[in-house]
């Protein structure tokens, strides 16, 4: 079935009831986000968070929720996308919400014939967060990763043309990785407005989100050749991140801390990635699902 509808967002959530209305009231709140199709893929979820979606149901020219029994967000992506009727295809996290406007610029930058894939702009909110995290933040928002275009990291949308690169989300944790590798660097796309993303607040709960892109990266390394990635640029290069950590520091000494910081954090995940139940465990950050009393 097809759709004269001017996109599909599809949004994967286990137990996000917490922040599920957050979401989907910036989307509602965008004139644009008004006129496209939202395909909620919960999935087993022992909270309301299919039921706070429902409550949505007029606020869009088509709502779908999905109560899925099985929990994994690939399985909710591929749902959701089977469900879905319209292109181009965006993609967002349940817990991010998009700035005024930076839905309609990424439609319409989504709405050509080329092959592309693109993102607004990402706000990091450091609300509560503590020193550790902030620190590392500190350090992340220069990367040349994030500085020189991300696309991704909680948001993310194809074009037709773009989607029909892959028939289905491969079973790997990096799913926003996988896709980003499956277009070059002239096809990555920033567009106007802003997304944002609610760091970590603790220390602890920034370990696990780390450990979890850690092994995502390695499974994504391991499978390249398997889903035809290795000829393809890469997100980013280890030798680049050194390089831009060891020029922060020359250029300001004070950034000493957060490099240090950085390094810390990322060595210690990889680490934790690399363990025995590592793989067995789906590592998000809880911190910024609670109300500040909780936290």
């Amino acid at each position: 079935m097809t759709s004269t509808l001017p996109a599909s967002i599809v949004i994967p959530a286990h137990n996000e009831g917490s922040v599920i209305e957050r979401c989907l009231r910036s989307l509602a709140a965008d004139p644009m986000g008004r006129t496209c199709e939202v395909v909620v893929a919960a999935n087993g979820c022992s909270d309301d968070t299919a039921e706070r979606a429902r409550a949505f149901e007029g606020s869009f020219a088509r709502l779908v929720v999905l109560d899925l029994p099985e929990s994994g967000k690939v399985g909710a992506l591929n749902a959701g996308d089977a469900a879905a009727t319209a292109l181009p295809r965006i993609y967002l996290d349940a817990d991010i919400e998009l700035g005024p406007g930076a839905l309609e610029s990424l439609v319409t930058e989504l709405s050509g014939s080329e092959a592309v894939i693109a993102s607004p702009h990402i706000n990091f909110d450091m609300t509560g967060a503590d020193l550790v995290v902030r620190q590392f933040y500190r350090m992340f928002v220069v990367l040349p990763y994030v500085r020189d275009g991300l696309v991704g990291l909680g948001v993310y949308g194809i074009s037709a043309a773009g989607r029909a690169r892959f028939e289905q989300f491969p079973e790997l944790t990096a799913d926003d990785l996988f896709v980003q590798r499956l277009f070059r660097a002239d096809e990555r796309r920033n567009t106007p407005g802003v997304f944002t993303v609610q760091v970590p607040r603790t220390a602890k709960a920034l370990l696990k989100v780390r450990t979890r892109v850690a092994r995502g990266n390695a499974e994504l390394a391991g499978s390249a050749e398997q889903l035809e990635l290795d000829d393809l640029d890469g997100a980013s290069s280890t030798g680049g991140t050194v390089g831009s950590l060891l020029q922060s520091v020359r250029r300001d000494p004070t950034m000493v801390t957060a490099a240090a910081t950085y390094v810390a954090v990322t060595a210690l995940a990889r680490r934790r990635a690399s363990g025995t139940q590592a793989a067995a465990v789906w590592e998000r950050d809880e911190s910024t699902r609670q109300s500040p009393n909780q936290a």
